[in-house]
């Protein structure tokens, strides 16, 4: 590690950010990444890098599909949603934000000079505005939409 670490600087603005802002997604993961980098686990950094983000989008889909496992949403309820005009809209908005999401990470991966930005937006708009910090693939895919790449 360098006299001045940049990057340990930038995780622990983030880390003081996600304390104050009382959010624990980004408290948790800041707090991770110093860790990783700051000990002998450093070498686990690049497994994260390349296998972090699919990861994180399993254990998503499993939080989200549990209320489907757990019996709470019913499989006659999922069924009615193809009858509800508010349903097929969500449906229709989920497979565009889907779409989005997939054009994000293409964006992230072929422009990764654009992933900084991205991400302080996301962790601006967490600790300003309260929001969830799912943003960034879905911030990158509006941009893709927007600089017309791809």
């Amino acid at each position: 590690m360098s006299q001045l670490d940049l990057n340990l600087i930038v995780l622990l603005v983030l880390l003081t950010c996600g304390i104050f802002s009382h959010n624990n997604a980004v408290t948790i993961a800041a707090a991770v990444l110093i860790v990783l980098k700051i000990t002998p686990l450093s070498n686990l950094l690049p497994y994260v890098q390349t296998h972090g983000l699919n990861i994180g989008i399993i254990i998503l889909t499993i939080g989200v599909l549990t209320p489907i496992a757990s019996g709470k949403i019913s499989g006659e309820s999922i069924l009615r949603s193809f009858l509800s005009w508010k349903s097929l809209l969500a449906i229709a908005i989920g497979v565009f934000v889907a779409w989005l999401g997939g054009r994000g990470v293409k964006l992230m991966s072929n422009q990764p000079d654009v992933v900084a930005g991205l991400l302080l937006g996301t962790v601006a708009g967490v600790a300003v505005l309260r929001g969830v910090p799912v943003g960034p693939l879905i911030a990158a895919g509006i941009l893709s939409l927007l600089i017309s790449t791809q």
